[in-house]
């Protein structure tokens, strides 16, 4: 039987446009944000390397708050929650553009992240409780193809205006975007609301301490002349974690339910999601570094060649259906990350002497197989899930992605920061990001395995209607 709930063709044919809408804005400033840290630094006269907590001050607001999105669009209804979302994220990118220091910044950036932090999950959460399972896989492969426009766009609208215009009106963008998104939410977005609505308060604040603990280690972990403190802290995040463990095993209805982890396919999908984020996610921010700090080329030049990881990546989508169909998600998952990690470790090939050009096919290749990764994972994750384990299910779920890009963009830094303070690259920057993408790729391979644990049959309730 469907637990999706009814709705009229119109706001099926809208609402995949609405969560890309949403998906949009963030990827887009992301994206732009990545190339024009090195000019924001100047402008704002801090290191470039410093700029990192414009990024990690975003992801931790969204670690913190994603867990109240299930209870929050439960509680007032998807929409209300949902359109409130999207003004914050845009009132946030007002405050980013006027800002004046790197404290302003960041500070408006945490603005941006409690609006982030509700936009996504909340408008897919109308998605799952709005199509069947065997429609969902096509109805969210759609949402994200116009929502990968963004990463096209922002290397290169953020290169063009940093390089001609001023890096505030990267952040500027997001106006407009964000006026169509509450546009279409105010007449297409579906209410929907549980009528029994209990917020585990305690259980939110242990987590979300959690999260930002492992978090806030991870970023500290670049800081190599004083470890103690870092250790103290992240210990301090997993005894937080496992104080939340605790909780969950004896509080009547957790933020996140423990019977969650025993839906075999979510519990691989969290964990797969987290360990393959880990190098997928820092190559968007270290291939733009490397090419304007070691190759000294401009944010333009680093900007088209990104590019092409969002355009394959946009083709990939039209083939992810049948490649599922085709090999199902163990099969797909495994093989298709070991691709990814093995292309990650060819970006460390070329040396300061090789063209640019010669890393163009490489992200295209690797832009592609992303597309299929992001699409298998997040939906095998929600294959099994219950009507009532959706809302906590699906929060859970943007927690652990969020989480892992945070980790992915920090684990690299640290990384290249290791590499930087080492004999190894005979002082030629350049060779840290070398050592630096071969060590997160072949992580990537490994974390592969993690997808054994899927069955064969696995996910055959989300194979797509014929047409």
């Amino acid at each position: 039987m469907s637990e999706a709930v009814s709705q009229p063709n119109s706001i099926k044919k809208i609402l995949p446009l609405i969560l890309a809408t949403a998906i949009f804005m963030q990827m887009l400033d992301s994206t732009v944000l990545n190339t024009s840290l090195p000019a924001i630094a100047r402008d704002l006269k801090e290191s470039p390397l410093n700029m990192q907590n414009a990024i990690i001050s975003y992801v931790l607001t969204l670690a913190v708050f994603m867990p109240a999105s299930g209870f929050l669009a439960d509680r007032f209804g998807t929409k209300k929650i949902f359109i409130t979302s999207i003004i914050l994220f845009s009132l946030g990118s007002l405050f980013c553009a006027l800002s004046q220091n790197l404290t302003h910044l960041v500070i408006s950036r945490v603005i941006q992240g409690i609006g982030g932090s509700l936009m996504t999950p909340v408008g897919k959460l109308a998605l799952i409780k709005t199509f069947d399972k065997n429609e969902l896989l096509k109805a969210m492969n759609f949402a994200i193809i116009p929502a990968l426009i963004g990463p096209v766009l922002g290397p290169l609208v953020g290169g063009y205006m940093v390089d001609y215009l001023s890096w505030h009106w990267i952040f500027l963008i997001n106006i407009p975007i964000g006026i169509l998104g509450v546009t279409l939410g105010l007449k297409f977005m579906p209410n929907y609301k549980s009528a029994d609505v209990d917020f585990d308060l305690k259980g939110f604040l242990i987590f979300a301490a959690a999260s930002l603990l492992l978090s806030i280690s991870l970023e500290l972990f670049g800081d190599l002349q004083n470890t103690t403190p870092v250790l103290i802290v992240f210990i301090l995040g997993f005894l937080f974690m496992y104080y939340y463990y605790r909780h969950a095993k004896r509080d009547n209805s957790p933020i996140f339910p423990l019977n969650l982890f025993q839906v075999r396919t979510f519990r691989v999908g969290i964990v797969g999601n987290l360990a393959t984020r880990l190098g997928i996610s820092s190559v968007p921010l270290l291939l733009p570094l490397m090419i304007q700090i070691a190759y000294g080329q401009s944010a333009v030049t680093s900007g088209w060649i990104i590019a092409p990881m969002a355009l394959t990546a946009i083709f990939g989508k039209s083939y992810v259906i049948k490649i599922l169909d085709k090999f199902g998600y163990r099969q797909t998952l495994m093989i298709n990350t070991f691709i990814i990690g093995t292309l990650i470790c060819l970006l460390a090939i070329p040396d300061i002497n090789t063209s640019l050009y010669w890393f163009v096919p490489i992200i295209a290749v690797l832009g592609f197989f992303n597309s299929i990764q992001f699409t298998s994972m997040n939906t095998i994750s929600i294959a099994d899930l219950r009507n009532f384990q959706t809302s906590s299910g699906n929060s859970l779920l943007s927690v652990n992605q969020q989480l892992a890009i945070g980790f992915g963009i920090a684990f690299g830094l640290i990384v290249l920061k290791i590499f930087e303070s080492t004999d190894l690259i005979h002082g030629e920057p350049h060779n840290a990001f070398r050592y630096t993408f071969l060590t997160i790729g072949i992580l990537t391979i490994i974390s592969g395995f993690v997808f054994r644990r899927l069955h064969i049959s696995d996910g055959k309730n989300m194979k797509s209607k014929e047409d």
